[in-house]
């Protein structure tokens, strides 16, 4: 019996590292970056390896609501790849591989192959995949990535509800260790993820049988909370960052709730089937539990994030539902008791599969464009190895053509002053220069300007503080969020920046009480206000 599980456990770690080993050389080889959609939010990300580079730290250098995870996985891909282009590929082949670590061993100890395998295969894939969860397989892009690793992540620890069949010697220390890893790379992620990982592992506190792991994990998780905070120096900055995003975007209200529940309609029925089956066996209010917790939070979780579809916590429900009913078929002993279960893994692969398949096909794409050199590179020295591309997308894509052109325009300008800033900053959602020109980064701004998300007229900071040390200021006709943010900060513009240069698409302000550019050329009057309507822009 014992050959039997460890010949079992070699089979899963095999197959899933060797996965995780190509999903990621499918990424990183090509050594680019394809885009098709979300330029504007791609440039946060490649805005923010930057600054890590540079030596900045994440809510202390400048404000965010996203974890500093989120900026050092970039930076790790920069690292990597040596190029910012490179950079976001590398990053989710790097995460990808990563992930596949604590899952082969949570998976190979707690579910049989023929769920371990495709359940782990479809959570990779979660991760690989450049594309926002939900959208077409040609809208590929790289925004939002941390919300794909942080539904893997969710996930995958989900599956620790089940006790191991066979524990071993090390087993509990194993558990700690990756319930623990799980658990802080949420946290240091995106918080809401984090919050409800550290809920679930407070409900298997319950668990007498796992009990001993999940203090041990929550030992490691406050151990290590302190090291981070010895050396980010930054908790308290990070959750004044996190109150702010809070007051501006506000909580998701039943309609919003709603409507995320009946896109995922058909998810939650296929959901509650497993339930049923699962629950007609073992009667157990914690069994129902559990399954509330795979249901509840992540709509939740859904509604809040910027993607049409992907409650990705329904998967890891089937997934254990469908261990709990093939334990249960065994150790009932005769047929009667197990036709139903010997059918779970096939409903479970039908659940898994459509997803898998749509995700392998989009890496493929990206994969593909990328050997290729399909689309039009965005014409920044050190985005050489970037290209937006419109592949079959459906819908009009003039404004991510249109939005790139703009930043073409605003890079030429810079290039054309006569003495390098000191300190760019752009009155928009993203500041694509400094990566792109290899610029120093602004201190103490946002990584973002997400209007109605993280700022609004009544809650932001104020500009002293968001362009106190700006000495040149990009300000474009339209942008993205371009419009409300002239309104908001216009005044202090006005007050203490002189035009010195104005096109169609942007106006360029250098501080009037100059130290770097001096001399540059003479003020220009004011623009008038655009007529040309802000786009949507996505929040990450």
């Amino acid at each position: 019996m014992t050959t039997r599980l460890a010949r079992q456990t070699r089979w899963v770690s095999s197959t899933l590292l060797i996965a995780a080993a190509a999903f990621g050389l499918l990424l990183a080889l090509p050594g680019q970056t394809i885009t098709t959609a979300y330029l504007n939010d791609l440039f946060i990300f490649l805005d923010g390896a930057h600054r890590i580079a540079s030596g900045q730290v994440p809510n202390r250098d400048f404000h965010t609501a996203l974890g500093p995870l989120s900026f050092y996985v970039p930076a790790l891909g920069y690292w990597i790849s040596g190029s910012v282009g490179g950079a976001m590929p590398a990053a989710m082949a790097a995460m990808t591989v990563g992930l596949a670590l604590p899952m082969i061993h949570i998976l190979g100890s707690r579910l049989q192959p023929v769920v371990a395998i495709p359940y782990g295969l479809f959570l990779l894939l979660i991760v690989a995949v450049p594309t926002n969860l939900g959208e077409s397989i040609a809208s590929l892009s790289f925004a939002m990535f941390y919300n794909r690793i942080g539904w893997a992540a969710l996930s995958l620890l989900l599956v620790m509800y089940l006790q191991p069949e066979k524990p071993h010697g090390r087993q509990y220390l194993l558990d700690a260790l990756c319930g623990a890893v799980l658990a802080l790379a949420m946290v240091y992620t995106k918080v809401t993820y984090g919050l409800v990982a550290l809920a679930f592992l407070g409900f298997m506190l319950f668990d007498a049988r796992q009990r001993r792991w999940v203090l041990w994990a929550f030992g490691l998780i406050a151990v290590s909370a302190l090291l981070i905070e010895a050396v980010w120096q930054s908790s308290l900055s990070h959750l004044e960052d996190l109150a702010l995003a809070g007051r501006v975007s506000g909580p998701r209200g039943i309609v919003d709730l709603s409507l995320a529940f009946l896109r995922h309609l058909a998810d939650y029925a296929i959901l509650a089937i497993f339930t049923v089956l699962v629950l007609w066996r073992t009667r157990s209010l914690r069994d129902l539990l559990f399954f509330g917790i795979c249901a509840g939070p992540g709509l939740i979780i859904q509604s809040q994030n910027s993607q049409p579809w992907g409650i990705i916590t329904v998967f890891a429900g089937a997934a254990v539902a469908t261990e709990i009913l093939l334990r249960s078929r065994r150790l009932a002993g005769h047929e009667s008791h197990g036709v139903l279960a010997q059918g779970a893994p096939l409903l479970l692969i039908a659940f898994l599969l459509p997803t898998s398949l749509h995700c392998f096909a989009a890496l493929g794409v990206h994969s593909v464009a990328a050997v290729t050199r399909t689309g039009e590179p965005f014409g920044l020295p050190r985005f050489g190895e970037l290209r937006l591309t419109k592949l079959w997308v459906p819908g009009d894509r003039t404004f991510m053509t249109d939005y790139l052109m703009s930043v073409r325009e605003g890079a030429q300008l810079l290039s054309q002053l006569p003495v390098k800033p000191e300190n760019v900053s752009v009155l928009d959602f993203a500041n694509p220069f400094t990566a792109g020109l290899g610029l120093p980064p602004s201190r103490g701004d946002y990584a973002w300007l997400h209007w109605g998300r993280n700022i609004n007229d009544a809650h932001h900071l104020p500009p002293e503080r968001l362009l106190g040390n700006v000495d040149v200021l990009m300000v474009p006709k339209a942008g993205i969020n371009g419009i409300p943010l002239r309104n908001l900060y216009g005044a202090y513009i006005q007050e203490a920046f002189d035009p010195i240069r104005q096109t169609d698409l942007w106006t360029v302000y250098k501080r009037r009480e100059a130290r770097v550019l001096s001399s540059v050329g003479q003020s220009v009057e004011h623009a008038k206000p655009s007529r040309v309507g802000a786009g949507d822009g996505m929040s990450p």
